[in-house]
């Protein structure tokens, strides 16, 4: 028996939210979180039991790095992860996002401060992987094009986990996620990543930018006006992509419409060993959106690690996102799969 249902490798940092839905440059009080894509997904498998493994790297002696291993424990995640000195006042330190959630017209704003990011350092040597997925053994990787993307280092360092992942049978997820900021300058090197990495994966999520930019996939043909006449033109790109990645069995996207800053249309397609499901876009109320699509990718894979047919998996993912966005922290934190199903079927009374 595995050890780990899932593995995350990442970068963690803090997040600071001013309070009331208030605009950053206005403020002085704002909330703080632990976050990171990857963690986000990885919440919601752990917060419901699965046992979660993160690697990641840490400044040494850094009390922001305190507050993020005490916030992982919390959340029922292990974590692994080399101590780096931070040097002097302008070495190493955990990236800050700085990040509003908006209100009615008047849309969220996100400045990310990520110089001196100890995550950048991230590198195969610092871990033994033949022990994690050989010995102790891995249900699934999770992968994220922000961390293949993040460094030099940190690219062969996503290569080499979806290289052993692959020798020692853990099936691979990868959210490519395409950073415009990341890429630049550096498009051959990080295509040929993304390509092995994709070439090696079961589970491909992204949206149409993501499938273009990162692999080079021709993007949806224009649809309708709104998402329900875009879904079809979505199908179509996904196919491209299942074409030219035959390996994987499972690709997803999200579909999401901004009405306003507190109201969106959410849905999502996914396409599983051929068949396809979809969750229609329906009006969701939204509290902060960051973490939403993490959300999705997060009970997309709790329905496969639980071996649930594909059309629950979405749906379950679908409520998971739609969790995600009724909360402050950038993640879903479900109490039992009860709740989560309460959202999807639009069962919002008071439980006693």
């Amino acid at each position: 028996m595995k050890r780990y249902a899932l593995v995350v490798p990442t970068s963690m940092g803090v997040r600071i939210t001013p309070i009331n839905r208030q605009p950053v440059h206005i403020s002085h009080e704002f909330y703080m979180q632990a976050t990171s894509a990857e963690t986000n997904v990885a919440t919601v498998s752990s917060s419901l039991g699965l046992p979660v493994k993160v690697l990641t790297t840490f400044v040494e002696g850094s009390p922001i790095a305190q507050f993020i291993k005490n916030d992982l424990r919390s959340r029922g995640m292990e974590y692994e992860g080399k101590e780096v000195p931070q040097g002097d006042p302008w070495g190493y330190r955990h990236q800050f996002n700085i990040a509003d959630s908006g209100f009615g017209l008047r849309g969220p704003r996100v400045q990310n401060d990520r110089a001196g990011e100890v995550g950048r350092t991230l590198k195969v040597e610092d871990f033994d992987l033949q022990r994690i997925f050989g010995e102790e053994g891995v249900e699934i990787l999770h992968l994220s094009g922000l961390i293949a993307a993040l460094s030099p280092e940190t690219s062969r360092f996503c290569v080499e986990l979806a290289r052993a992942a692959k020798a020692y049978g853990t099936k691979i997820s990868f959210d490519l996620n395409h950073r415009a900021s990341f890429w630049k300058g550096r498009e051959e090197e990080l295509h040929a990543a993304f390509h092995e990495i994709a070439s090696l994966s079961d589970i491909l999520i992204g949206n149409e930018e993501d499938f273009q930019l990162c692999l080079k996939v021709k993007g949806p043909e224009a649809g309708g006006k709104d998402l329900s006449g875009k879904i079809e033109s979505f199908k179509e790109m996904i196919l491209r992509v299942q074409e030219q990645y035959p390996n994987a069995t499972t690709f997803a996207t999200t579909l999401r419409q901004v009405i306003n800053a507190n109201e969106h249309l959410w849905g999502a397609i996914l396409l599983r060993d051929g068949e396809w499901h979809v969750a229609e876009p329906r009006p969701i109320q939204v509290m902060d959106r960051i973490g939403g699509g993490d959300g999705f990718v997060g009970g997309l894979l709790y329905g496969i690690l639980k071996n649930w047919k594909a059309e629950d998996c979405l749906h379950f993912g679908w409520a998971t996102g739609v969790m995600a966005a009724t909360m402050l922290n950038d993640y879903a934190q479900p109490a039992d799969e009860e709740q989560v199903w309460a959202v999807w079927s639009g069962n919002a009374r008071v439980k006693r």
